[in-house]
């Protein structure tokens, strides 16, 4: 199976980047203002014959390409801008929400997941707490993080959970099994492929992640799978990847402080 799945956050106002969603340190370069979104929206329609696919729509083992749309966090953006958006165009999308977040300011709420779902959208896991480094927590960490999360999801829904994605970039094998230890079947990451991996029976697909300033061809240069687009995002994901490995612990530490005097940010890639 090959997919190429996109990878936003929030869209908000213009300006209002604390709106919706995580306001950590380097958050607004995640977060789109509606006016963006649209073109890239539009973009993405205009490629002949593309059209984004849920996970539902076909099957595991596929060998047709597929576009997945996801949002990562969970934030209120979601449901009062996002979904509308996209269903404008008869489209879905995959939210996952970090679930300790429920209820609270500028994050989704029971109701407003449960409404999702009913509109057609997958609803999956973006971990509890969103550790700042997952692939650095211990295993009962990780058990915790997962189970904790599709349970309180599967409670809302009132239906099995079996998607999620790992929050900030930090995967390990540890992370995906973990995962699917959980109940987890389909694992999304941040690493910018098309290529499935298959670790048991636990599918874990990359994404191509779309930034506050990328341009609306860049948005469909990548859905519709350019390959110098896609070669530019790996080559810089490598690159950040060799940094982490030499920072280890200290990594998300360290890129919060050069961004704290900046924007501010949901995810600490």
């Amino acid at each position: 199976m090959r997919t190429v799945s996109i990878l936003y956050h929030d869209v908000v106002r213009l300006g209002e980047f604390d709106s919706s969603g995580f306001i950590t340190p380097g958050a607004a370069q995640y977060k789109l203002d509606i006016r963006e979104f649209e073109l890239h929206l539009q973009a993405i329609a205009g490629e002949i014959g593309l059209r984004p696919t849920m996970l539902t729509e076909f099957p595991a083992e596929s060998q047709n390409q597929q576009l997945l749309i996801t949002f990562d966090d969970g934030g209120v953006s979601c449901y009062s801008i996002v979904a509308d958006m996209l269903e404008r165009y008869g489209w879905r999308g995959h939210f996952f929400v970090t679930t300790d977040f429920i209820d609270t300011r500028r994050f989704l709420g029971r109701g407003q997941i449960r409404e999702l779902r009913g509109r057609g959208h997958v609803i999956g896991s973006h971990s509890c707490s969103h550790p700042a480094q997952m692939s650095h927590c211990s295993k009962l960490e990780l058990k915790e993080e997962w189970s904790g999360s599709v349970n309180k999801l599967q409670d809302i829904l009132g239906e099995p959970v079996q998607v999620a994605s790992v929050p900030g970039g930090f995967y390990s094998r540890q992370v995906a099994e973990e995962a699917f230890a959980a109940g987890v079947s389909t694992l999304f990451t941040s690493e910018p492929t098309t290529k499935c991996k298959k670790i048991n029976d636990l599918f874990v697909l990359g994404r191509y992640t779309l930034k506050r300033g990328a341009s609306p061809q860049v948005a469909a240069g990548l859905a519709a799978g350019d390959w110098q687009l896609r070669l530019e995002q790996l080559l810089k994901w490598k690159a950040k990847g060799v940094i982490k490995t030499v920072c280890g612990r200290q990594y998300a530490s360290l890129r919060s402080k050069l961004l704290a005097g900046g924007t501010r940010s949901s995810d600490p890639r």
